[in-house]
């Protein structure tokens, strides 16, 4: 085995470059969307497009999905929890082996879980992410 060596001498300490001429620096608040207009400009940008038929889809297509899917999804849970303190005796019943219908519906908790995760994103990739950025970049222009 080789013996080990001592680390490299640290470089000298990283100094920024010295500015071009006539080039200005991409800092600070000034760059990126909206840097070359006012406050108010920027900000009835953004008005008109919340007010516009296609943001106004897309939050349409949101909320058609989530709030039904969450409303189910709740109730689901309540049952659970209600079918436990109401019928303790039908949730001790057993399914298979050590597995009772408690058990079994906790379970089936998680797999609804990851299978309304699923359906969310496949919801939002094929109903709003294109409208969505189509939008950004509709609205990235508009701040230039």
């Amino acid at each position: 085995m080789p013996p080990l060596s001592a680390p490299p001498a640290s470089p000298e300490p990283l100094t920024p470059p010295a500015p071009q001429a006539g080039v200005v620096p991409a800092t600070g608040p000034a760059t990126g969307p909206g840097a070359g207009l006012s406050d108010d400009a920027s900000t009835e940008v953004y008005r008109s497009v919340q007010n516009s038929l296609a943001f106004q889809r897309i939050r349409h297509s949101y909320r058609s999905f989530v709030f039904p899917v969450s409303g189910v999804f709740l109730a689901w849970y309540l049952l659970y929890v209600a079918a436990q303190a109401a019928a303790p005796g039908l949730m001790r019943t057993p399914v298979a082996g050590p597995v009772n219908v408690a058990w079994l519906l906790g379970l089936l908790q998680f797999a609804t879980t990851f299978l309304l995760t699923w359906l969310y994103a496949r919801n939002a990739r094929t109903q709003r992410d294109r409208a969505a950025l189509s939008l950004r970049w509709d609205t990235q222009d508009q701040l230039r």
